[in-house]
């Protein structure tokens, strides 16, 4: 049988943050969402894992129903809203597990902290380095920023996304996990539960963030699991320039493998939920992690 969740909340820092669990036994293993996401994104990777792991899926400062203080967005404080999770679990030697921004949390924190996890998974994340890409931070901020949805309904927004995710998405119900990045006000319209000032927060955290300083200094083994539609012409700049990135990040980390998400989007967690779980089980079950 599938799991079934249950949402719990936790005091971190003096702030309430909200997580799923997911139950099982074993391995403990905490997944983390991207920027402007939330904890549902792994709704569909969690239970296949937790057949065999203990998992949790935590959503981080500003995003899903955790709270929404107006600081404490840079790597050092949201790293340590995850050491204090695992501390207040009981967890040993956590698998840290983050898509996109996750990702990067997950490398700030395996550096932070090098005697906590025992290894961490970037899905097609734990590369963003705006500086390589900007002139300079308001530049950044401005081809970052956020879409506003202010006057948007549910029922607009949801047609928006089927007409540009039907293809994406191969008949996965997604759309609640979709939703569950936004709050539905009472006249039937939406707002992101991240505020546009917190993801402005978060990409001036990333302009001071630099992979390829950091990746020499992880001691426990980084599995990458990037993502790419080679079938797709307009995302073969992407593709290169992503193949670029894992090479140096191959060539500095000390222990690593890269397992390609074929056929696969950005959002491969809700996209191609079992070849996430089962390359990540693979690897456990093989022994990569220790």
């Amino acid at each position: 049988m599938t799991p079934a969740p249950k949402d719990e909340w936790v005091n971190l820092n003096g702030l309430s943050f909200h997580y799923r669990d997911w139950g099982g036994s074993g391995q403990p293993i905490v997944l983390l969402h991207g920027l402007a996401s939330n904890c549902h994104i792994w709704d569909m990777v969690a239970p296949i894992l937790a057949k065999d792991n203990a998992v949790v899926a935590l959503d981080q400062r500003g995003h899903g129903v955790s709270a929404k203080p107006d600081d404490g967005y840079d790597f050092a404080t949201v790293s340590n809203d995850l050491l204090d999770l695992i501390r207040a679990r009981n967890m040993e030697r956590p698998i840290v597990v983050g898509h996109s921004w996750g990702a990067d949390v997950a490398l700030e924190f395996a550096v932070a902290y090098p005697e906590i996890a025992c290894g961490i998974c970037f899905v097609d994340g734990g590369m963003i380095e705006p500086s390589a890409r900007h002139a300079d931070l308001a530049t950044a901020q401005e081809e970052m920023a956020p879409p506003i949805f202010t006057g948007v309904t549910k029922e607009a927004f949801l047609e928006r996304f089927r007409s540009r995710g039907k293809d994406r998405f191969n008949g996965n119900d997604v759309e609640d996990i979709v939703l569950a990045n936004f709050e539905v006000l009472p006249d039937n319209t939406i707002r992101a539960n991240l505020s546009r000032d917190n993801h402005l927060r978060i990409i001036e955290a990333l302009w001071d963030h630099h992979p390829p300083a950091l990746y020499s200094r992880v001691t426990c083994p980084v599995l990458m699991m990037p993502a790419r539609q080679e079938s797709d012409p307009a995302a073969l700049e992407r593709g290169d320039r992503r193949a670029k990135s894992l090479s140096v990040a191959q060539s500095l980390l000390p222990i690593s493998k890269i397992k390609w998400m074929e056929d696969s989007v950005h959002d491969v967690p809700i996209q191609r939920p079992e070849l996430v779980a089962a390359t990540i089980k693979e690897q456990i079950d093989g022994g990569f992690f220790g």
